[in-house]
């Protein structure tokens, strides 16, 4: 299998597509465990194919920003969004960095399976709280390092939550949805 962050190989398609995907954690469990109800604006950080783009869209009435750095991944969710007659999915090109919106903006970011991609991760985390509400919530998914061998960038759940309690944010809840995936749920708390 491909690694991940072969950012524009039909690889990364495919699997973030795959039934084995969805059979270890699909979004609906994923949004079942957050509090999604009356939640307004949400990023989806790294969207790909919009593998939760379009599961939140259906579930909140505000504008879901799927944000990508390819082109060709936004490409599919705006077809999925046509085909599925969502009208608040916002495909924004581009990173964190850039995101056009205003600080406390933002009710939730979700960021699966990206935020080992970003090196120093530290100023992208303070970013994002500072586009958070108040009581907003970062929802971040990564895999757990299997062995120091792995070629893959991966970080682990100490790392990550290390970085979360140093940006400013409090983790709430852990959950581990597969053998090696974990799920942090931060708060922004000032």
């Amino acid at each position: 299998m491909q690694h991940l962050h072969g950012r524009h190989s039909n690889g990364k398609v495919s699997y973030l597509e795959s039934p084995e995907r969805r059979k270890e954690f699909t979004p609906e469990q994923l949004l079942n465990t957050i509090p999604l109800k009356d939640i307004g604006n949400i990023v989806d950080f790294g969207a790909g194919t919009g593998y939760f783009t379009i599961p939140v869209a259906k579930r909140t009435t505000g504008n879901v920003y799927a944000l990508d750095i390819d082109v060709a991944m936004l490409e599919i969710i705006k077809e999925k969004a046509l085909r599925e007659q969502l009208t608040n999915i916002v495909p924004v090109q581009g990173s964190m960095e850039a995101l056009p919106l205003p600080d406390d903006s933002i009710d939730m970011i979700i960021a699966s399976l990206v935020l080992h991609e970003i090196e120093p991760l530290a100023p992208l985390l303070q970013q994002m709280k500072n586009v958070l509400k108040k009581e907003g919530y970062l929802i971040c998914l990564e895999l757990e390092p299997k062995g120091s061998s792995e070629k893959a960038p991966r970080i682990t759940l100490e790392r990550m939550e290390q970085g979360m309690k140093e940006a400013g944010f409090q983790v709430t809840e852990k959950f581990f949805p597969a053998e090696t995936l974990y799920m942090l749920v931060a708060k922004k708390t000032e």
